[in-house]
């Protein structure tokens, strides 16, 4: 693996794990989630961001600003279907 592959890898832990932990805070589910949730939560939420923000028609641009808002926004989608299943 080449080293700025590597960094790519961290930064997108980084920056997963923001999205996931603002959209933790925004959904009150903070307190059930540790770190590690809240990674997996923003990059799984990266995932469902960049495949359903652009089946309808939204871009939030590229770079790592634009990966945290389409991470936030999937991970909120993520958290609220989560939510449906917990009630």
């Amino acid at each position: 693996m080449e080293p700025s592959s590597l960094w790519q890898w961290v930064v997108y832990l980084v920056v997963g794990g923001i999205a996931g932990w603002l959209a933790s805070l925004l959904m009150r589910t903070a307190h059930r989630q540790g770190i590690l949730l809240n990674i997996v939560v923003g990059i799984v939420g990266g995932f469902i961001g960049g495949w359903l923000l652009p089946m309808i028609g939204l871009s939030v641009g590229g770079g790592w600003l634009g990966f945290l808002v389409t991470a936030f926004i999937g991970a909120v989608i993520l958290l609220a279907i989560v939510n449906l299943f917990r009630r």
